[in-house]
């Protein structure tokens, strides 16, 4: 008999409609079909943009300098501080016109801004966006955003500069606003003197340069010491016996069949039925307008709440609750059907009993031991992080 077997560390999952027999006589061939990781040591980068220390110091400058928003006003740090653990304690956030942090944000008044239409995911690990069971990832085809409308950190970093109500604002078009965020830079002689030590081509300040410096400091932004990571690594009292529990409810239920690999992600787009977030005019049907959405990772749940794509689910208790409605094919959204919700989240077969070893599970994933140095000032001498005092 032969046996081929894929090990994830010292954790095996095998589910049954995944083990096949293939032998001459009667040989098993078992097949791991979803199986979970630490977190890599280190990280990958593209190799058109190794990681410098100049490149990571201005990265994070440019992060926390609202110099990048149409109104000067909001920065990428303002919805994603290190205080919340690079994300914010908001269901869906506010940009351009607002002032105060997190979930005290409010807009000014008068306000014609709409809501940015989905909740901010947090940077921690977005180095590892993509990455699979075999913790196999491509940095330059990275997903990134709920709907995965772009791919690399390098990417994502120029998308929100770009959005209305996330940084543009109303005095500029989408076309403008990367012109005027290259002109205010230029005019800037330390962020010339930055850009010309960090990148040797001219011009020296584009775009692509903004958002490779900005991908380079996210990059360094990782928490890959969960209590979770360590056991997996062979300290198996770094989680309790309940949480162990948890960690075999989570498997035997069927979270584990989209939340896998060492980012409890699958990266696919799933059809779920989550409630409309009453703050927006415009329902929100995700990608290709099927109501679809990119399963996020589990780590740091702490720092992510409320969750899911529009925050309309305030706890843990609240998300498998949902999930449970699901698997008696309940709907949460009038826009999607039962019978166009993704069948793996119909199979869950969470109970209430179960709720509570689960979520201490999950609460084995948060990691607070990355990076939170804020600047104590910013290049355009304007509010580090934006208007959030």
């Amino acid at each position: 008999m032969k046996r081929v077997i894929l090990i994830a560390l010292f954790t095996l999952f095998c589910f049954s409609e995944s083990c096949k027999n293939t032998n001459e006589n009667n040989p098993k061939t078992v097949a791991i079909t979803k199986s979970i990781t630490a977190l890599p040591q280190t990280v990958k980068t593209p190799f058109d943009n190794k990681p410098s220390s100049g490149k990571i110091n201005l990265g994070r400058l440019l992060f926390f300098d609202p110099i990048l928003s149409g109104n000067k006003d909001v920065a990428c740090a303002t919805c994603h501080h290190p205080k919340n653990g690079y994300s914010e304690f908001r269901d869906i956030s506010i940009g351009v016109n607002g002032k105060g942090f997190a979930s005290k944000r409010t807009f000014k008044l008068p306000n014609t801004i709409p809501f940015v239409k989905r909740n901010a995911h947090t940077i921690l690990n977005t180095a590892f966006n993509g990455i699979d069971t075999l913790n196999n990832y491509t940095p330059k085809k990275a997903p990134m955003f709920w709907d995965s409308r772009v791919v690399s950190l390098e990417n994502q970093a120029i998308e929100p500069i770009k959005a209305l109500e996330e940084m543009r604002g109303l005095n500029y078009s989408e076309a403008e606003i990367l012109d005027e965020v290259i002109s205010r830079l230029q005019a800037i002689p330390e962020y010339d003197h930055l850009f010309k030590q960090v990148f040797k081509e001219t011009p020296h300040i584009s775009i692509e340069n903004i958002g490779k410096a900005i991908a380079a400091f996210e990059r360094t932004l990782v928490s890959k010491n969960a209590r979770f990571d360590q056991y997996i690594r062979g300290n198996k009292n770094a989680i309790s016996l309940s949480e162990k529990e948890g960690f075999e409810l989570f498997q035997n239920v069927g979270c584990i069949n989209c939340h896998n690999g060492p980012m409890f992600s699958d990266y696919s787009m799933h059809v779920l039925s989550v409630p409309e977030n009453d703050k927006l005019d415009n329902v929100d049907d995700g990608l290709n307008q099927q109501f679809e959405f990119r399963t996020p990772t589990l780590r740091n749940l702490r720092f992510t709440a409320p969750y899911m794509h529009n925050g309309t689910l305030p706890t843990l208790e609240k998300v498998l609750e949902f999930y449970e409605d699901l698997s008696f094919n309940r709907t949460r959204n009038p826009n999607v059907p039962v019978n166009k919700i993704d069948s793996l989240a119909k199979k869950l077969t969470v109970k209430v009993k179960d709720m509570a070893l689960i979520i201490s599970f999950l609460n084995t994933l948060n990691d607070d031991s990355f990076d939170k140095t804020i600047p104590e000032n910013v290049p355009s001498g304007l509010m580090v992080g934006g208007d959030i005092h």
